[in-house]
């Protein structure tokens, strides 16, 4: 069963709310899976599986495509990290420095392909 895609309209409403600091954790989710979304579709593929729990994981990158048991590039971070990076107010350097980013694999960094959005 395919996910409903979240609209650009309510996906850029949910990163404005998401980026406040009175969030509710609606629009947090919302944007989260927003950006999640944007990923995939700016780099398609199943190498990576980029995890930001509880509210979603994507697969992105081109390469082997990877279909059991745990990927061999994992990319998993918080959702305030994910925000961070998804709209450039963070670093993929700043953020594997302070450790809120844990990647594992030989492909699993999201450095090119940050931000994913830049809110106005």
């Amino acid at each position: 069963m395919a996910r409903v895609r979240i609209s650009e309209v309510d996906g850029m409403a949910a990163v404005t709310e998401a980026l406040q600091a009175s969030a509710s954790r609606d629009a947090t989710a919302t944007a989260v899976r927003y950006l999640l979304q944007a990923l995939a579709d700016k780099v398609p593929g199943n190498s990576v599986e980029v995890r930001v729990p509880p509210f979603g994981a994507v697969q992105c990158v081109e390469g082997p495509r990877h279909t059991r048991g745990t990927p061999p590039n994992v990319v998993e971070m918080d959702a305030a990290t994910w925000l961070a990076l998804a709209t450039g107010r963070s670093s993929w350097v700043e953020a594997q420095a302070s450790g809120a980013v844990h990647a594992s694999g030989t492909r699993a960094t999201l450095e090119p392909y940050l931000p994913v959005y830049r809110p106005r």
